[in-house]
């Protein structure tokens, strides 16, 4: 199939090529649209029980939440000073109608709560008019300048709209910022490695469609369903970098194949002999490229079994920019290395001498002997290691998101930090307690028994309407401390009235729904990717073993990288070199996101490695020999790849939002593990140890393999057609293979 594939797109292609480029116009003008048609939030499970609980009470007593909390404060005036008040009502009595639902301030309800401890900053709650975020997000956007006030006085805008819209702001800097860091550093790596300025080029190409093409589909998926905010840095980490990894493997089986055949002054022989190298490079490489594209995208379908839109958009830009990469990987490249031929050396660097591939006594094969001779301690000595990389994780802390993963002094966190200090009152987050079908008596019975639970410094029923009642349980200290996540586990325990419904809410009640959420999704998510994973290993390899070992291999691997993160973010050990907050806790849903994308690329090398060990075993039945080829022939290579993958993921660590620095640093620390520990030392030591029990199959499986196989193998021969050397062809015989090798 690959081999006709490549057959296909050489034959075709200049038609390829101009499908390509209008792909991308298109691409560039609907794809970069993106930006304003995405939403913040989606860390919840809409189905859970405090959001339900928000729903009922939005239902019967209308939207309560403020979208903008803006804190005027002033050096020198006080707010009960007349010039204080006409600066900050001026700008309240302007505010458009179309665009501001309701304004509530100190001097429209009196309420002292909403004036800071030390007199000097009120706070202002603006409902924004619209019926989504988006809505809001634009109403927001034509009033902010608006609600700068003049004079002695200074606004910072908080809440939940402007910390969207900061992030949205930092998440496109962000992006820029890390092209601008990566592209430079990636263009001097991939000279190192190809030696020639042509050659290393076409990897960044590559990469920038398939960051474009995710553009698109992220586009289009809007059209479908609400797409986070955050799913446009997975889409560019794992556009670039894939593409520039299967561009790489590509490009480099592409100029192998080039070296075995010898260049022919012939142009038809010439021709058959371009032909016939880019058949043969996706046969096998692209072969690799299409198993290792469907396992990555199958890890990432486990973030689809989530109902949080934060996991559900990162699943579906993170498959989308996989499926791009993998499809501009395996029909743009082979038009463009189908056109440049030999010419993709030109630009070569001077005084660079080529290495071969397929040395099987180079310095990767002597690694792999190495540690084969002694596999039982380097075995044991990785696993240790791994292990002990992990032990961190024991300690795990979750937490929410809040305005601390902006930068310091962005405007929305200082608004946050003002608002925790000087306003106690106003910003304390109670339990949240709604309460449906209850009778009068039966209500104040249920209040009564609410504010007598431990930990509870009382309850007050704050709204009622008809049918519905909302009450309010206080407590000290934080929202996410133990105190008041025992609190919410009696209120929930409490006895509800007669014929009545109760649905619990807060801060506190929703970390603990979204952790229950995430524990009761993920057994079934993991259970259904590794099943899938290990059907596609099994078809690539031909072996029950290897997968097995994989996913073993893989979940060490995963583990030392949890424990790299909650040393790094939970216990702050990396706050000093990248300079974020550190809060003691880190957010549930970045870890399963970053364990899944971890789980792909991890994965992705493993297929890289095994498929050059197969085609060794293949050819020579030695297991030793194939570790130790297959290892040198794809060492350099897979090494490369890492590095460039760590380089698109490390630039995301500048970003100045937490959580995507988290992402960056996780998956680097994933790759940099499975790429030197676990290729180098782990899979050679078992392989050794399994020896032919690596590609055990039984007899039934071996049939389905047989009909099913993805494994690498040799050139379909109808691709290349059989020619007669030049001399015997005869005058008509050249001119029609040569019109058939041009079209």
């Amino acid at each position: 199939m690959f081999a006709r594939l490549g057959a296909t797109v050489h034959d075709a292609r200049r038609a390829v090529l101009a499908l390509a480029a209008l792909a991308v116009v298109v691409a560039a003008v609907l794809g970069t649209s993106v930006f304003g048609r995405l939403v913040d939030g989606g860390f919840e499970d809409p189905d859970s029980e405090s959001q339900r609980a928000a729903a009922s009470a939005e239902q019967a007593f209308g939207r309560t939440d403020g979208d903008v909390l803006a804190v005027y404060r002033s050096r020198e005036l006080a707010v009960s000073d007349p010039a204080f008040r006409a600066s900050v009502t001026a700008v309240l009595d302007d505010l458009p109608a179309e665009q501001v639902a309701s304004v509530t301030s100190h001097w429209s309800t009196g309420s002292p709560s909403l004036v800071s401890s030390d007199g000097r900053a009120t706070l202002v709650v603006l409902q924004l008019a619209g019926d989504t975020e988006v809505e809001r997000a634009e109403a927001y956007e034509r009033i902010a300048d608006a609600l700068v006030p003049s004079g002695d006085v200074e606004v910072l805008r908080g809440g939940a709209v402007p910390t969207g819209a900061d992030i949205g702001g930092q998440v496109e800097s962000d992006i820029v910022r890390a092209e601008l860091l990566s592209f430079p550093v990636l263009l001097v790596l991939l000279v190192v490695v190809f030696g020639g300025l042509v050659a290393a080029g076409l990897p960044l190409l590559i990469g920038a469609v398939a960051v474009l093409g995710a553009f698109l589909s992220l586009r289009l998926l809007t059209e479908l369903t609400d797409v986070s905010i955050f799913a446009v840095n997975i889409v560019t980490m794992l556009g670039l970098g894939l593409a520039i990894d299967y561009a790489l493997f590509v490009v480099s089986r592409f100029r192998e194949e080039l070296a075995a055949r010898p260049r022919s002054s012939d142009p038809v022989h010439e021709r058959v002999a371009l032909r016939a190298a880019l058949v043969a490079t996706m046969d096998t490489a692209g072969r690799t490229v299409a198993v290792s594209g469907l396992v990555v995208a199958v890890a990432l379908t486990s973030l689809l079994f989530f109902p949080q839109l934060f996991l559900r958009s990162m699943g579906l830009g993170g498959i989308s920019a996989v499926l791009v990469a993998m499809l501009a990987a395996l029909t743009l490249l082979p038009a463009l290395l189908a056109v440049l031929g030999r010419r993709v050396d030109a630009l070569r660097l001077p005084l660079r001498r080529p290495r071969e591939a397929d040395d099987e006594q180079g310095a990767w094969a002597r690694l792999a002997r190495t540690v084969m001779r002694r596999p039982v301690p380097v075995a044991l000595g990785t696993v240790a290691l791994l292990a002990g990389l992990g032990l961190p994780a024991l300690g795990v802390s979750f937490g929410g998101v809040d305005a601390r993963v902006l930068p310091q002094g962005t405007e929305s966190r200082v608004a946050a930090e003002v608002l925790a200090e000087g306003f106690p009152q106003a910003t304390s987050s109670p339990v949240e307690v709604v309460v449906e079908g209850a009778g009068a008596e039966e209500l104040g019975r249920y209040v009564e028994a609410l504010a007598a639970l431990p930990g509870a410094t009382g309850a007050e029923l704050v709204q009622q309407a008809p049918g519905t009642a909302l009450v309010e349980v206080g407590y000290r200290g934080a929202a996410l401390a133990d105190p008041a996540d025992a609190l919410v586990d009696a209120v929930r325990d409490v006895p509800v009235p007669a014929g009545a419904e109760v649905l619990v809410a807060g801060e506190t009640a929703g970390l603990q729904d979204l952790l229950d959420s995430l524990a009761a999704t993920a057994p079934v998510a993991v259970a259904v990717v590794v099943a899938a994973t290990l059907v596609l290993l099994f078809l690539a390899f031909g072996s029950v073993v290897l997968p097995i070992k994989a996913v073993v291999m893989n979940v060490l691997s995963l583990g030392a990288t949890l424990g790299v993160l909650v040393w790094g973010f939970q216990e702050g050990g990396l706050a000093p070199l990248l300079g974020f907050t550190e809060t003691g806790t880190v957010e549930a849903t970045q870890l399963v996101l970053i364990l899944a994308v971890a789980f792909g690329l991890s994965m992705d090398y493993e297929v890289f490695l095994l498929s050059r060990v197969r085609e060794e075993w293949d050819r020579t039945g030695d297991n030793a020999r194939a570790v130790a080829a297959g290892l040198q022939r794809s060492g350099r290579l897979i090494t490369s790849a890492a590095a460039l993958l760590l380089v698109v993921f490390l630039a995301f660590a500048t970003s100045g939002i937490t959580f995507i620095q988290m992402i960056g640093v996780g998956v680097a620390a994933a790759i940099l593990v499975d790429a030197t520990v676990v290729r180098a030392l782990l899979v050679p030591a078992t392989m050794r140890l399994l020896g032919s029990a690596n590609w055990w199959l039984p007899r039934p499986l071996a049939a389905v393999h047989a009909r099913f196989a993805l494994h690498e193998g040799a050139a379909d021969p109808v691709a290349v057609p059989a020619m007669r050397p030049a001399g015997e062809r005869g005058e008509a015989g050249e001119r029609g293979e040569a019109a058939a090798l041009r079209r």
